[in-house]
């Protein structure tokens, strides 16, 4: 009997999907090859959290994800509308969905507020660290 391939979630955008704030994608050729010993879920944080495609593109303010997420930062589009609300609601959902999967493993966009690593932190990856789901930025 043959196991299942491992659960892992993925930026949408990584894989092909319009859903970064310009409207456009963003595939990335290493990570398509990395998912293809997995089961993927793409996930867009800032759609799940209800901002629409396109959207005006945001930065975090003040500080990193995870100081968004303790109230302390915040997520500003480019004409000062404050969205973090929409920031965090999407992490949540992204977590929701990883829970309800039970998946440990995500491969998320690098530079995004909402998904990077790197420069700083962005909301949804701050989330699922400190749930213990491990990150690989691409």
């Amino acid at each position: 009997m043959r196991c299942a391939p491992e659960k892992c979630l993925v930026s949408a955008c990584l894989v092909g999907l319009c859903t970064r704030y310009d409207g456009c994608s963003k595939p990335n050729p290493a990570c398509l090859q990395a998912l293809r010993d997995f089961h993927y879920i793409p996930v867009c944080p800032e759609q799940l959290g209800g901002l629409s495609t396109p959207r005006t593109a945001a930065d975090l303010t003040g500080g990193n994800g995870r100081e968004v997420l303790k109230g302390q930062a915040s997520v500003v589009n480019r004409n000062g509308v404050d969205v973090s609300r929409q920031f965090i609601a999407g992490a949540e959902a992204v977590l929701e969905v990883a829970q309800a999967q039970n998946i440990r493993l995500a491969m998320l966009k690098a530079k995004s507020p909402s998904c990077g690593l790197t420069p700083r932190i962005g909301v949804t990856a701050a989330l699922l660290l400190k749930n213990n789901i491990r990150i690989i930025e691409f």
